[in-house]
């Protein structure tokens, strides 16, 4: 007959399946036992197996690196507890019904286990389980389940602290989403673990009492069944009955014994990254000084008269040639480490190589090569703070500002357009106590104080009046302000100060640096996201433009000189769109951004006129217009060609319109020809960067424009 076989996918529901299966058969089984008669050869078997089930628990555990590992282990308990409690109620069966029979009534194991406890002897067997009992009983199961509550409450007190400091890290972005879960889960699954093991250990505790109990009442039960019921001597009832019950009590209290040691080793065991064997051997037996001193001590004990003093001389014997051996082991390592260390670090010709190689040779054993590991990532967007600010940034002193950040990032990509790198947030020593630092790539961008518990009364202009605290300026606008008393916020704002607490200066600060410098955030990982994300939606799109008419490096380029002038790239399907129209005819970025210009020309007058039909704009003088389009094309597009005193002069005029027009409460836009506007704006924004300089094209045809300053006319 041909066999057939079955798909993998349907292979694996089998296998799914047998498992699911197997802890309800399990438990049938075990209920069975205790109900219906076991015949003496599948009791054998069955001991014979929780005895191997007890070894395969213990080795387990020894060889778990952390508790985790092993989660299973409290139902474990449970059932080798129950399965041990299964088998006294069968062998109680057939020890009372078949134990007039011989010593083999119930089974060749408990016939084995009982004559070689006993010896002969009734007393001592009687003795001899008792101890062992209690053993299991007061000391090993006593202090595990000691060790379970006390870790079940010190995880249940660590937990919000543990789950706070994730959410930390995960808002700093040193950890994903993914890690975040997995960590969380870990800290759920560690309570419950200590919990559940605090809960467990209570059965391995019943379940020594209860083999007392049944140890006992199988002898009286023996004896009166034996006597009454059989007709048996006393003597023989006592031989019989007694060998059968302690052989049923050994063979359930040694793997019993064996399951409560792996539930101490378990719960006992400080988590990390070996098992208990290569720490207690790492650890115990590491130091040739200890070995020295422990063979001293033993050999003269084994030099004492009347002692032992061939076993203590070659105990100590063994003990001291440990040691020489450990010493020697030692030695070797800091040897290699010390001939290594020169060839390794002098042979890259480093002018510091000669230094890292000639240290003491007990610290070259320990160091290590250097490794690609050694280079650390710069931080795209980092924050340091002082040790004041702390609180700012930890979740379990009640600091907002992580919620802020990651507020702050998600309205920058709603509103800018793509997602900005997390930021890193880490404390500096260094700093003062309440400064703050921002680095952008590893480079200082922006620096402040904020006085945690203070509030920061800034005067937007219509301010009356002065107010007691610390003067300074608002780190992100500059505008002046003065560091307050909590109990002065009514006061300051009924005087028409704006007041924000610490952590909204800081966060301010750090929007304002996050847009301001837009451009150098957007790398070509996150260009590749802005494509994958649009080519979702519109996969043919982008499919006709990147790499085959334009490369990703241009696409960066042109998104790069948007983002520089403040323009925002949330429309990056009118972005895409224009660029497929026009690198048939250029490929050059400049070129390109000024054509985009003109396609996201709407939203850019939007942006700076929200909700103005009319646009009052700054023009330039005709005569200055002329004089810069021959510049122009003298000079070269990067306006090479313009006269230090002209640009001096265009400078000025420029500052001061822009000054009439914030004071009119208008956004100062200066409005250029087409071929003047790249050289303007590159030339202006450094001085200005709040004046924005559009051109004609750019403006929508149904918006109106109203002329309100000229430059270039003194």
């Amino acid at each position: 007959m041909q066999a057939i076989k079955l798909p993998g996918w349907m292979s694996g529901i089998s296998s799914a399946n047998s498992r699911s299966l197997a802890a309800p058969i399990l438990i049938i089984m075990l209920l069975a036992m205790m109900i219906l008669p076991l015949p003496a050869f599948i009791l054998d078997l069955f001991f014979s197996f929780n005895i191997a089930l007890s070894i395969i628990v213990l080795l387990t555990s020894l060889y778990t690196v952390k508790p985790l590992d092993f989660m299973a282990f409290p139902a474990v308990l449970l059932v080798t507890t129950m399965l041990r409690l299964a088998l006294n109620v069968a062998s109680t069966r057939v020890v009372l019904t078949e134990g007039h029979t011989g010593a083999d009534a119930a089974g060749k194991v408990i016939e084995a286990f009982g004559h070689f406890l006993i010896g002969g002897n009734y007393t001592v067997g009687i003795v001899v389980f008792v101890i062992l009992t209690i053993i299991n009983f007061v000391v090993v199961t006593k202090g595990a389940g000691r060790i379970a509550e006390v870790g079940a409450r010190f995880a249940l007190d660590a937990m919000p602290g543990k789950q706070m400091a994730i959410d930390a890290d995960l808002n700093a972005g040193l950890i994903g989403e993914a890690d975040a879960r997995k960590r969380r889960s870990e800290v759920s699954q560690e309570a419950e673990f200590y919990g559940a093991m605090d809960g467990a250990s209570k059965y391995v505790r019943g379940d020594a009492v209860a083999g007392i109990m049944v140890t006992v009442i199988n002898i009286i039960g023996g004896l009166l069944v034996g006597i009454i019921a059989h007709d048996m001597p006393f003597a023989d009832a006592v031989k019989n009955y007694t060998l059968l019950a302690i052989g049923d009590g050994l063979v359930a209290q040694i793997p019993s014994l064996i399951i409560s040691i792996a539930a101490g080793m378990i719960v006992s065991r400080v988590a990390s990254d070996s098992d208990v064997g290569t720490q207690v051997i790492g650890q115990l037996f590491a130091k040739p000084q200890v070995m020295y001193i422990t063979a001293g001590i033993i050999g003269g004990l084994g030099l004492i008269p009347g002692m032992p003093n061939l076993v203590f001389l070659l105990l100590g014997g063994g003990l001291a040639g440990a040691g020489y051996m450990l010493g020697k082991k030692a030695k070797e390592a800091a040897e290699t480490g010390t001939a290594g260390g020169p060839a390794g670090t002098g042979g890259g010709g480093a002018a510091g190589a000669p230094a890292a190689g000639g240290g003491a040779g007990g610290t070259a054993a320990e160091s290590e090569e250097a490794t690609w590991n050694d280079v650390m990532a710069v931080d795209t967007l980092g924050l340091e703070v002082g040790y004041r600010l702390i609180p700012l940034v930890d979740k379990a002193q009640s600091g907002e500002l992580l919620k802020r950040i990651k507020g702050i990032r998600k309205k920058f990509a709603q509103e800018v357009g793509f997602l900005a790198p997390p930021v890193h947030i880490r404390d500096n020593l260094e700093l003062k106590p309440s400064a703050y630092r921002i680095t952008l790539k590893g480079v200082e961008v922006g620096t402040g104080e904020a006085y945690n518990g203070q509030y920061l009364a800034i005067n937007p202009g219509m301010a009356t009046g002065t107010l007691p605290g610390l003067a300074t300026t608002d780190p992100a606008f500059g505008l002046p302000a003065t560091w307050i008393d909590a109990s002065l916020r009514d006061q300051a704002q009924g005087m028409g100060f704006t007041v924000v607490d610490a952590g909204t200066v800081v966060a301010t600060h750090l929007n304002h640096l996050i847009t301001t410098h837009a451009s150098e955030l957007l790398g070509r990982g996150e260009v590749q996201s802005l494509l994958d994300h649009l080519g979702k939606e519109s996969p043919k799109l982008i499919e006709d433009l990147v790499p085959k008419m334009l490369s990703l490096s241009a696409l960066q380029k042109v998104l790069q000189n948007l983002l520089s002038e403040g323009v925002h790239i949330r429309d990056m399907r009118s972005i895409i769109e224009a660029l497929a129209e026009h690198t048939a005819h250029t490929q050059d970025p400049n070129e390109l951004t000024a054509l985009v210009r003109i396609a996201l020309g709407r939203a850019i007058v939007q942006q700076l006129f929200p909700g103005n039909a009319e646009l009052s704009v700054m023009t330039l003088d005709n005569r200055l217009e002329r004089l810069l389009m021959q510049a122009l094309a003298t000079g070269g597009a990067d306006g090479a060609g313009i006269e230090p005193g002209l640009a001096d002069t265009i400078a000025q005029q420029a500052a001061l319109a822009t000054q009439q027009q914030e004071a009119l409460g208008v956004t100062p836009v200066l409005l250029v020809p087409g071929p003047l506007r790249p050289l303007l704006s590159r030339f202006l924004r450094r001085a200005l960067p709040q004046l924005k300089v559009l051109s004609h094209a750019e403006i929508p045809e149904t918006k109106t424009i109203r002329v309100t300053a000229l430059v270039g006319n003194q």
